[in-house]
């Protein structure tokens, strides 16, 4: 695969259609954030994954990275945005292109793959360049980068609640149609019998009839297990078939033995195995399924707004305070700067901070370097909180649809990026006004 043919302004012309900058308001927001954003930057470092070679080249860059910009910023699917590009002529705009389209120039699967090449890494340039960006307009000063509160939160995945029955049935489904893709001829699909017994289970369980429910649960068990040692036992010593029912399987076997309360690794959900379990001490949702993901935004809230400064996904539900040898370089690489002082909840105790930065993080209750001045900034650290429900609720990360863990990480960084282009558009908007009524309230001088 080839290097993507860059997309630039030509300046040209056609008798039959008219220029997107002769059509469009180019004070609005949208127009002068695309003026702003350093394409370039991101065309080099999108392009580092390309190689010169045969074949058709991808897409542009300025197109896939404003796509994405898109999408998270306006809390859009692929789908509804591939709806909304071809009736805005501001997102084509924002996108590099010259003249309104009437069709996609892309697929909306093309914007997975770019995801998925682009990786987590090259992902976070996105991030960077709102910042960079917030700088540039004045929207926040570089040294309210040194300062910074971290927390941690849960992206959830797309997944339902898990519950036993549910899994049980699901996995003796997806064996049993596996099983008559395959040919196999199983002695009992439980087809019938399965869902009256899940069915029951359901409707004993809400009239906490649990004896009664326990029994169904069992039947669903008995189920299960019969179907996975039908299948292997006609699979045995065949390497193919062997090889396409291993993975759901052992999927089936190990939902068939985990139990309530055991330590360790479990399932949640089959098409999404990568899910944990956590447990944030909400009332309202004492236990998440997703993965655990830390934020950080700056201490100040800068004339532009509270912008988030660093996002990153931690697999493996890790303590919060033994996340912070893993989050501190990598936030100075996003800021390009080294942070004097970080704010934490009492989460945070016990940190393994690198040796550098040990003594630069305060976390809530503390008492030792506490000054007065450390004292009155602690009561800032909250400030993280209704950014952090702002990055859920309107920027794609209070459910995550994007696959595997690498979508969970991918999700997360476009999360705090596409939070803070809206406040980057908000600013821009509101500083075009500023700059109208400057002029218009100028002292007009007399004649002579």
């Amino acid at each position: 695969m080839g290097r993507p043919r860059e997309r630039h302004e030509a300046g040209e012309q056609d008798l039959f259609r008219a220029r997107l900058d002769q059509i469009l308001n180019m004070n609005h927001e949208l127009v002068r954030l695309a003026r702003t954003i350093d394409w370039p930057v991101l065309e080099a470092r999108f392009g580092e994954v390309y190689c010169d070679g045969p074949g058709m080249p991808p897409l542009p860059t300025r197109l896939m990275a404003g796509l994405a910009i898109l999408k998270h910023t306006f809390n859009l699917s692929d789908e509804v945005l591939c709806a909304r590009w071809i009736e805005n002529p501001y997102f084509q705009y924002l996108c590099g292109e010259e003249f309104f389209r009437h069709e996609l120039p892309f697929d909306r699967s093309s914007m997975t793959r770019w995801r998925q090449r682009m990786g987590e890494e090259r992902i976070m340039v996105l991030l960077q360049e709102s910042l960079s960006i917030a700088v540039k307009t004045g929207a926040m000063k570089p040294q309210d980068t040194r300062r910074v509160i971290v927390d941690t939160t849960v992206e959830p995945k797309n997944v339902m609640f898990p519950t036993d029955a549910k899994l049980i049935h699901r996995a003796r489904e997806r064996l049993v149609r596996l099983a008559r893709k395959a040919g196999l001829d199983l002695r009992q699909s439980y087809v019938r019998v399965g869902k009256l017994a899940l069915i029951m289970h359901q409707r004993y369980a809400h009239a906490k009839q649990f004896r009664r429910a326990n029994k169904s649960l069992r039947k669903l068990r008995t189920y299960l297990g019969r179907t996975v040692r039908d299948i292997s036992r006609q699979i045995a010593g065949d390497a193919a078939l062997d090889a396409i029912f291993k993975w759901p399987l052992y999927q089936a076997s190990t939902v068939l033995e985990q139990r309530q309360r055991q330590r360790g690794r479990k399932i949640y959900s089959l098409h999404a195995h990568e899910v944990e379990c956590i447990g944030k001490g909400k009332a309202h949702a004492p236990y998440e399924f997703g993965v655990k993901v830390s934020v950080a935004t700056t201490l100040k809230r800068s004339k532009g707004g509270q912008f988030a400064l660093h996002a990153m996904a931690l697999p493996g539900n890790p303590y919060d305070g033994h996340t912070l040898e893993k989050i501190i370089p990598a936030m100075e690489d996003t800021i390009g700067a080294e942070i004097e002082r970080i704010l934490a909840d009492a989460g945070y105790r016990g940190h393994n901070a690198p040796q550098s930065h040990k003594f630069r993080v305060f976390t809530a209750g503390q008492k030792r370097r506490v000054t007065p001045a450390i004292k009155r900034q602690m009561r800032r650290r909250s400030a993280v909180e209704p950014v952090i429900g702002h990055i859920k609720n309107e920027h794609r990360m209070g459910r995550n649809y994007l696959a595997h863990t690498q979508g969970d990480a991918i999700n997360a960084i476009l999360a705090a990026a596409g939070y803070n282009f809206s406040l980057l558009l908000r600013w821009l908007k509101a500083f075009l006004w500023l700059l109208i009524a400057a002029f218009l309230n100028r002292p007009k001088q007399l004649a002579a």
